[in-house]
């Protein structure tokens, strides 16, 4: 008696699907960093940003919120002075 197995071809992920999974760790582990880093030295606003912005790609809602730190690091950032102030 003979048995025959059949040997399925392992399945590749597609590039595609290995990009996206590692903007979305991306993401979130910058997230994260920038968090602690609100409380800890470090640029935190900036990191978040930078989390956002990858997962912004995937999610709407980071996009929305993407917005929201992009306008507190405009308010952040130091005005030229015009000379028009005494």
């Amino acid at each position: 008696m003979t048995v025959h197995t059949t040997t399925q071809p392992t399945e590749q992920v597609p590039a595609s699907r290995v990009r996206r999974i590692g903007r979305i760790a991306g993401g979130w582990a910058l997230l994260a960093a920038g968090g602690a880093m609100l409380v800890l030295p470090g640029p935190g606003l900036l990191v978040i940003a930078g989390g956002l912005a990858l997962l912004a790609t995937e999610y709407t809602w980071a996009a929305r919120l993407l917005g929201n730190v992009k306008q507190r690091l405009a308010r952040l950032r130091p005005r030229k002075d015009d000379g028009s102030q005494p």
